[in-house]
């Protein structure tokens, strides 16, 4: 009778720490997207030149395993900030390039509406349905590799379509991140709210560049 009590009280306590990760989560999700927009709308209002690539591998990957180390501490959050604060940068730059083309408003504004959609749509099936998706970790890290390799690829050798199969590679790459991501949060498998928030907001950053993409190459064949 009393291992029956531990066990609900055990529970019930897990229970009560998923939906405070998930509260957390989506709250500081929900802060740092509306904050990296507002800064790739200054971005693109100041017509800001894309950063040089080593300028953004080096912010990147510099603010994330800053932001890893920092996790456990509030400090975490100020470069939770920062990182996607930099990542908001890297957008307005973007945007400018396709508001430029024909139809470059129609394009944003597909892709925005698409990113939406695809997040909100997988996040809903996990969270409704509470499957396990951990079985897509190994896909997850063969298809970071195959990303990889392709997108090196592509900046020494001019491949018909390779473009567009990355972009799509990356769509998937993404959706796949945010159904595990999301997965971990509800299983028990990531307690950091911090760390789940920038998973989910590098997913989200990569599936609406790739769309934007895959929409602007469409676009430029009609």
């Amino acid at each position: 009778m009393h291992e029956q009590d531990y066990a609900l009280s055990h529970a019930q306590v897990d229970q009560q720490e998923v939906s405070k990760v998930l509260r957390n989560t989506y709250g500081l999700l929900a802060l740092t997207l509306a904050f990296s927009g507002l800064v790739a709308y200054f971005a693109q209002q100041m017509n800001l030149p894309y950063p040089n690539i080593f300028v953004v591998l080096i912010g990147f990957y510099g603010l994330f395993f800053l932001t890893m180390k920092l996790r456990n501490s509030a400090w975490g959050l100020l470069s939770t900030f920062a990182l996607t604060g930099f990542m908001g940068y890297t957008l307005g730059p973007i945007l400018n390039r396709y508001l430029g083309m024909s139809g470059g408003g129609e394009v944003i504004s597909s892709a925005f509406a698409m990113t939406a959609l695809v997040f909100f749509g997988l996040s809903a099936y996990v969270l409704t349905t509470r499957k396990d998706m951990s079985f897509l970790g190994g896909f997850i890290t063969a298809g970071f590799f195959v990303l990889l390799g392709a997108t090196l690829a592509s900046f020494f050798f001019q491949i018909s379509g390779l473009q567009l199969a990355i972009s799509a590679g990356f769509v998937l790459f993404s959706s796949a991140c945010i159904l595990f991501q999301t997965s971990a949060i509800i299983h028990g498998g990531e307690r950091n709210y911090i760390m789940a928030t920038i998973s989910l907001y590098v997913s989200i950053y990569n599936l609406f560049v790739s769309l934007l993409q895959i929409f602007g190459i469409m676009g430029s064949d009609d």
